[in-house]
């Protein structure tokens, strides 16, 4: 139990810390003249997101089942996580946010992982939504929550793109990449 509440501690105070990224930097775009796209889904993600940490809390914390006896391999692949959080975030720099938000005329970032793929981040937030629940056996949470967050990509994604495209010169950086999946796209 001391396990999982030290790490949902560390989960939600980066959670915290990025969020408070996220403002600054929003500020800062909007100060450039950015525009924000989808608000009406933020607010479905951002309480999906809340929802998994509650749900993670009741059946990871209360109904403490234990840690998966795969949790080397599990915290292993977390931590890998959280090194592409890191380079998303420091790719994009004050580009990165957790809404969409666009500066018009904005050359796309084409660096980092995004040389490789489109939606770095997202693939993260997905894989983090299977690892996390994996820890600690909480398998409701995993099922329920990776479902709902491919439900909100399914909205989001069309509609970052979209946005990127008719502000940026996103459709040349992104030419060879096709769809969400397959993902990969060549380097240059």
């Amino acid at each position: 139990m001391l396990y999982f509440i030290l790490f949902f501690f560390v989960l939600i105070c980066q959670r915290l810390v990025e969020l408070f990224i996220a403002k600054s930097n929003e500020e800062w775009m909007k100060r450039q003249g950015a525009r924000e796209y989808g608000k009406a889904h933020y607010k479905m993600m951002v309480t999906i997101h809340i929802a998994f940490f509650v749900s993670l809390l009741i059946e990871g914390g209360f109904f403490h089942k234990g840690v998966n006896p795969f949790w080397p391999l599990l915290l292993t692949g977390f931590l890998l996580t959280q090194l592409g959080r890191i380079w998303v975030m420091s790719s994009l720099g004050r580009y990165w946010n957790t809404k969409i938000i666009v500066l018009p005329e904005a050359e796309a970032v084409s660096k980092g992982p995004y040389k490789y793929l489109k939606h770095p981040n997202y693939l993260i937030v997905t894989v983090e939504f299977l690892i996390v629940p994996l820890l600690f056996n909480a398998y409701w949470t995993l099922f329920i929550f990776a479902l709902l967050n491919q439900f909100i990509l399914a909205v989001r994604i069309p509609l970052e793109e979209q946005a990127l495209r008719s502000e940026t010169d996103y459709e040349r950086i992104h030419l060879q990449t096709k769809g969400w999946l397959p993902i990969i796209k060549k380097g240059k």
